[in-house]
């Protein structure tokens, strides 16, 4: 931080020096305080202003007569609320038109069970003590760009064999027209593809919907191989998608996520970054900026999902070279439970 900080001094002094003191404008200023807010108040994306900033677009986008703005674009929004009550009022006794026909409620706090939402990030979080596979509830639903019916490609098919061998220990899995084993399953090539998947408040893209790749980028747990310590990997989700499989006379449809992980970086501490030299105040970590080869670890359920991270590019540098890495950002997961 402190680092920052000086080199942030010195390129306002830098910006001074080559293009005059009306230059320094007052968000130069304004960013001298960067680092002293960060002390205060954690991570800047806690507490930036860009949602408050885009919500101010979307109300100065409302057409209006540019006279009286502000009561005008209350008095829609009071409007609108009212038209909400009466689409959404249980009595019997309010009469409204058939466009005012009642509708369910669309909103993250309204439409998921608060049980459901805390089952579900208790999930995510503990592993080791919730196995999941991949077929239970989630609050939540898969999102365009899908293909349905489709193939899926024959080393991910393969790998989808594998999970579901891991998960279901006790059953014998096989391809169609292959050796017909005892009480065996096939596994039908045959899959629903979607690029997004809404968990709760969230919206997690994937590779495969190039408009919301930024949010492809997610955390998970995974069990080492020592079979007691758990670590959070990152990586990219690639695509989502839906499998069907008939196992004890009954059809379980999947939700699954294929994702490509990224390697562990050569270094003596995954947390190069700290503050004051303290390396438990910062959850920053390096990783390798490539991914680990294809392995059954590639497909899991979107319930192992642990949330999202922003990738930075990172080069790190001494007397004899220097080497790009991937800083991971860890983001706060958005869960509303009351």
């Amino acid at each position: 931080m402190k680092e920052a900080h000086e080199l942030l001094i010195k390129i306002i002094k830098l910006i001074e020096e080559c293009y005059g003191e009306e230059k320094i404008t007052p968000n130069l200023h304004l960013s001298l305080h960067l680092c002293e807010c960060s002390y205060d108040y954690g991570p800047l994306y806690s507490f930036w202003c860009f949602s408050f900033e885009r919500m101010n677009g979307l109300l100065g986008s409302l057409p209006n007569s540019h006279r009286q703005i502000e009561p005008e674009l209350m008095r829609r929004l009071m409007t609108e609320a009212q038209i909400n009550d009466i689409i959404n009022s249980s009595s019997s006794e309010v009469i409204g038109l058939e466009l005012l026909d009642k509708r369910p409620s669309v909103s993250s706090l309204s439409e998921f069970p608060t049980d459901e939402m805390y089952r579900f990030l208790m999930n995510s979080r503990n592993i080791s003590e919730s196995p999941i596979t991949g077929c239970e509830k989630f609050p939540g639903k898969f999102l365009a760009p899908q293909s349905k019916d489709i193939h899926l490609e024959e080393q991910i098919y393969d790998l989808l064999i594998e999970y579901y061998e891991d998960t279901y220990v006790d059953s014998i899995f096989r391809k169609p027209f292959t050796e017909n084993l005892p009480n065996s399953t096939i596994i039908i090539n045959r899959v629903n593809r979607y690029g997004r998947c809404q968990i709760c408040a969230e919206t997690f893209g994937s590779a495969a919907a190039t408009r919301h790749i930024k949010s492809s980028f997610v955390l998970a747990k995974f069990i080492n191989r020592d079979g007691n310590s758990v670590d959070t990997y990152p990586g990219q989700i690639q695509f989502f998608f839906e499998h069907s499989v008939h196992l004890s006379s009954r059809n379980l449809t999947h939700k699954l996520a294929y994702i490509k992980w990224y390697k562990l970086a050569n270094l003596t501490s995954r947390f190069h970054f700290s503050i004051d030299d303290d390396v438990e105040t910062c959850n920053v970590e390096l990783w390798e900026d490539s991914f680990y080869p294809s392995s059954r670890d590639n497909i899991i359920p979107i319930h192992n999902i642990l949330g999202q991270f922003i990738p930075v590019k990172y080069k790190k540098s001494d007397r004899s070279n220097a080497r790009e890495y991937l800083a991971v950002i860890p983001i706060n997961r958005k869960f509303h439970l009351r």
